[in-house]
């Protein structure tokens, strides 16, 4: 799967683009027909701990999905938005799955 990776206000380092780009790959396990996925990582200006938010948005044919996670670091933050990813290409795959 193509994976882009975006930094918003910060410079990315090679471990973290490793690290989305392994978690990615582990959806295809659900959801075959995955065709890209853009991983935006932004830095929020806020006092808060959990100003790290990631945003993903994954295109499979005839759907794009989108899921925004906040937490305190991006790997956590990487990690339940794939989760949830995870559900939502579960539950396409059952859907198309009865339809045929």
């Amino acid at each position: 799967m193509k994976v882009n990776v975006h930094a918003v206000n910060f410079a990315v380092d090679k471990k973290l683009v490793d690290f989305v780009q392994e978690r990615m790959d582990k959806l295809e396990k659900y959801y075959d027909k995955v065709v890209s996925s853009d991983v935006f990582l932004k830095v929020e200006k806020t006092s808060e701990k959990e100003n790290k938010n990631v945003e993903i948005k994954i295109n499979v044919p005839g759907d794009d999905f989108l899921v925004e996670k906040q937490c305190k670091s991006f790997e956590e933050a990487v990690e339940q938005a794939a989760e949830s990813l995870e559900r939502l290409l579960v539950k396409r795959k059952e859907k198309l799955r009865t339809h045929i």
